[in-house]
């Protein structure tokens, strides 16, 4: 049985490291880590890409055990080692990263973003397609009367996308570093996008 109290804890504790003062000043490279799955095993793709450009310098992958069962607010544990695993095979580590997740959107102001980026020590912003907590003022989202995140609408007709900042960023790069990223016709950042059609084709080729 997994002790969720535990990890609740856990959280709570790493949540005063979290950091959403802006620690790079020029973006060369910025990333996308997206995970699927195939059985009980978690694929995390990520995509590192030119931040002007958004060409790809390159793309690695990981295959993790889902050891922890999905839980709202407690992602991190059953995506995140796949997520730091294929990190820490990249030879061109990122200036900065997106995880798909929350950053500091999230009832104990800690999800998956953050406790990646703590974990790495590297600049992350969560996007997600649902919005897990907070309400919307003029496309800002508060929590507790804090701003922690935006809400994006990237293409005509489409349901939007939520943004917050995760670790060593702050609210207002965040948004600006996604809207940097968008290309249409494509509804998530670039490197999310191209993390997510790289994972696809390993998931493909790992299907019995």
């Amino acid at each position: 049985m997994i002790d969720f109290e535990k990890l609740k804890n856990e959280q709570l504790k790493l949540a005063s490291k979290v950091s959403t003062v802006d620690s790079v000043k020029n973006i060369k490279t910025i990333a996308g880590a997206d995970q699927s799955y195939v059985g009980d095993k978690i694929i995390s793709a990520i995509a590192v890409c030119d931040y002007k450009t958004m060409d790809v310098i390159e793309k690695k992958y990981a295959v993790a055990d889902a050891k922890v069962p999905y839980k709202s607010g407690f992602l991190f544990y059953k995506d995140g080692p796949a997520v730091i695993g294929a990190f820490n095979m990249l030879e061109n580590k990122p200036d900065v990263l997106i995880v798909e997740g929350n950053g500091i959107l999230h009832p104990r102001r800690i999800g998956m973003a953050s406790q990646v980026g703590i974990l790495l020590d590297t600049p992350t912003i969560g996007v997600t397609k649902r919005l897990m907590i907070g309400e919307i003022n003029k496309k800002t989202i508060y929590v507790d009367k804090e701003a922690r995140g935006y809400e994006l609408v990237t293409r005509e007709h489409s349901n939007p996308i939520y943004i917050s900042p995760g670790h060593k960023i702050s609210l207002n790069s965040s948004l600006e570093i996604i809207n940097n990223c968008m290309r249409l016709p494509h509804k998530m950042p670039e490197p999310l996008h191209l993390a997510h059609k790289y994972g696809n084709k390993v998931k493909e080729e790992m299907m019995p």
